[in-house]
């Protein structure tokens, strides 16, 4: 018959799988340890991709610590940002008053004078209550 018939095709795929399953069954001593070695070294390395793992777990998570304890120290740094620029605000405007109420004592407007005057005391009263009520 010729080999690429039907029946010849199934004769020698019948041969080849026998030859494959007497290889598989018959494994010496040699092929043995080999196996036991390379499975040895098999569980040494995932040992150590698993201690790896570990690691950058261990490493992500103090980053992670870090991020947050810098992201904390910006929302405070920003806090006291605006503080700063309420109190440079509420600096410049007594100034403003008190440069006006020197102006109106220049001028002898005495009116104006007591009435910025009082203006500046109020502010300086409020800013006192803000600081108790904090405190």
């Amino acid at each position: 018959m010729a080999p690429f018939s039907f029946p010849g095709r199934l004769r020698s795929a019948a041969l080849s799988r026998k030859r494959f399953r007497s290889k598989a069954k018959h494994v010496g001593r040699k092929g043995m340890k080999n196996m036991q070695e390379s499975f040895k070294r098999l569980k040494s390395e995932m040992e150590e991709i698993s201690e790896e793992q570990k690691n950058i777990r261990e490493g992500q998570r103090q980053v992670k610590q870090k991020f947050e304890a810098i992201e904390s120290e910006c929302e405070e740094l920003k806090r006291e940002t605006r503080l700063i620029i309420q109190q440079s605000a509420r600096t410049q405007v007594k100034l403003a008053l008190m440069f006006r109420i020197l102006k109106a004592r220049e001028t002898g407007d005495s009116s104006t004078a007591a009435y910025l005057t009082e203006m500046l005391r109020e502010i300086v009263a409020r800013e006192k209550e803000e600081r108790e009520a904090d405190s």
